[in-house]
């Protein structure tokens, strides 16, 4: 089962992106900041890292960079509510996936089917 590790600090957004993951069949740990989302790279594989941009603490960009530190392996998707934001992540961590907000669920579920090339039905 493919693990995720999500990082998301509003509370409503982590929990409809949470739910929406585990109904896809995904594996999600779920954590509302990236200095809390570290521990966990430590000690546990994931297979993504799906962390908004803009947090408190340490934001999505230096997660990401930590990430590629800590499990290269880790493949690495991001999502913002920030237009200028997209483009400092393009510029920062190219190989990383961008979603704007807003988004519908079903089409966080479908890239990351395609980030692991599966097939591109979504189920919610």
């Amino acid at each position: 089962m493919i693990r995720i590790l999500l990082a998301e600090d509003d509370d409503a957004m982590r929990t409809y992106l949470a739910r929406a993951l585990q109904n896809a069949g995904y594996s999600v740990v779920a954590v509302d900041r990236g200095t809390e989302a570290i521990p966990h790279l430590k000690n546990d594989d994931f297979d993504l890292l799906l962390s908004d941009i803009v947090m408190p603490e340490m934001d999505g960009i230096e997660l990401a960079q930590r990430c590629a530190e800590i499990s290269p392996m880790t493949k690495v998707m991001f999502i913002t509510g920030f237009a200028a934001v997209t483009l400092r992540a393009s510029r920062e961590a190219p190989q990383a996936k961008v979603l704007s907000k807003p988004f519908h669920l079903r089409d966080i579920v479908m890239e990351v089917q395609r980030v692991f090339g599966l097939a591109e039905h979504a189920t919610l």
